[in-house]
């Protein structure tokens, strides 16, 4: 809410940051890591995708004939948006399951 909420946050992390984590916790903070390291390697490719996908869909409906014809506004901005979220899910699975592999490989390490 306020200040004194905020202070609290702030000294409960400053008191967890002192404490040694059990090896469950540091399970779950690596699980969070490999999610936000999937996420952030699903956007770029979308972000990648999105542009890739959206110079030749939007050439291709003012050049070609047929795709003048029959590609109104929501078949182009269906077209990118697959690509798009094909990119970014594909991407964040591959990244997920590879740092869980990785995971796997140090917990057995240690």
């Amino acid at each position: 809410m306020g200040f004194p909420s905020e202070t609290r946050d702030a000294w409960i992390s400053r008191r967890k940051s002192f404490v040694i984590a059990s090896p469950e916790e540091e399970r779950i903070l690596r699980a969070k890591r490999c999610q936000d390291e999937g996420v952030r390697a699903g956007l770029r490719a979308a972000a990648i995708a999105c542009v890739a996908s959206a110079v030749p869909t939007l050439v291709g409906v003012r050049v070609i004939p047929w795709a003048k014809a029959n590609l109104n506004y929501t078949a182009q901005a269906l077209i990118i948006s697959a690509a798009s979220i094909s990119a970014y899910f594909i991407t964040a699975d591959k990244t997920i399951l590879e740092c869980a592999r990785k995971n796997a490989i140090y917990k057995k390490t240690t």
